[in-house]
């Protein structure tokens, strides 16, 4: 298994969770339907000035994520409503295989 780890952040709390609502009904629609997506984490930590989100997205493999995020698979792949709703994004994602994982 294959974790997708991006991060993005938001200059107020509205704009925070407006993204969260991008990532709610937008992206995990859109990676359900993906062949090999297994699951995705939105982690949020708010200070006093801005908000940060790391994205964690499971896929089976890295052939999965490429059917997500195209040939060149380290390019961040955020939507028009989730790039106007964070201030700042990281342009790349990092992959990590997964080597153990909960059992819930």
């Amino acid at each position: 298994m294959i974790c997708r780890i991006w991060s993005g952040r938001a200059g107020s709390h509205n704009a925070a969770d407006a993204y969260e609502q991008v990532f709610r009904d937008e992206m995990l629609s859109e990676l359900g339907g993906l062949p090999g997506f297994r699951g995705g984490y939105l982690l949020r930590r708010d200070t006093d000035h801005r908000t940060e989100f790391v994205t964690l997205t499971l896929f089976d493999s890295l052939d999965d994520v490429r059917g997500f995020a195209g040939p060149d698979h380290e390019r961040a792949n955020v939507s028009t409503a989730g790039r106007a709703a964070l201030d700042d994004i990281d342009e790349t994602a990092r992959h990590y295989t997964v080597v153990t994982a909960p059992h819930i």
